[in-house]
């Protein structure tokens, strides 16, 4: 199966369309398995961007970037692929959130789950603090990577002046 059919784009008839024939044409000479590998990465980024129930743009961003990074992609690629992540989320949920977890943990290296990690939280933390729900779901993410405790604890530390409950208060004395 081809990354364009893996995304629901194998037809692509509009000759207006041509910038996007070109990036779908380009992630489809991918290797499939590394095709998929980036999916799952940019569909796990979308679960902690959307778990507060809104996509910031500068969430978007931070993802793009990540994906771009991580995948070696172009920023039009890492740009689509985030879009058809950020789709698929809305559209399947957690109909599909486990067995994406699950085929990512399978398949993924520990230090691309610790990537994948890092990426987690710098979307969660994008406008510089982390909700509560963010940081259930990137830690129910997190568990189903099967990320070593001390590991979590690392990134916590690593970002607790962004989580709730450690984060400094924005605007009041500390008397």
């Amino acid at each position: 199966m081809s990354i364009r059919s893996w995304l629901g784009l194998s037809k692509v008839d509009a000759p207006e369309h041509a910038p996007l024939r070109e990036v779908v044409s380009a992630l489809d000479r991918l290797e499939p398995e590394r095709a998929r590998h980036i999916a799952r990465f940019a569909y796990l980024l979308g679960r902690v961007a959307h778990a507060d129930r809104h996509v910031t743009p500068e969430e978007t961003t931070t993802m793009e970037r990540s994906v771009e990074e991580r995948g070696g992609l172009t920023r039009d690629q890492a740009m689509l692929v985030v879009s058809l992540a950020k789709s698929s989320n809305l559209l399947f949920g957690s109909t599909a959130d486990y067995e994406v977890a699950r085929e990512f943990a399978d398949k993924a290296s520990y230090d691309e789950k610790l990537s994948l990690a890092r990426c987690l939280f710098a979307t969660a933390a994008t406008d510089e603090a982390i909700s509560m729900v963010e940081e259930t779901e990137i830690h129910r993410i997190l568990t189903q990577l099967r990320i070593q405790p001390s590991d979590l604890t690392a990134l916590r530390v690593e970002h607790q002046k962004f989580l709730p409950g450690l984060a400094p208060r924005r605007g009041g004395s500390a008397s």
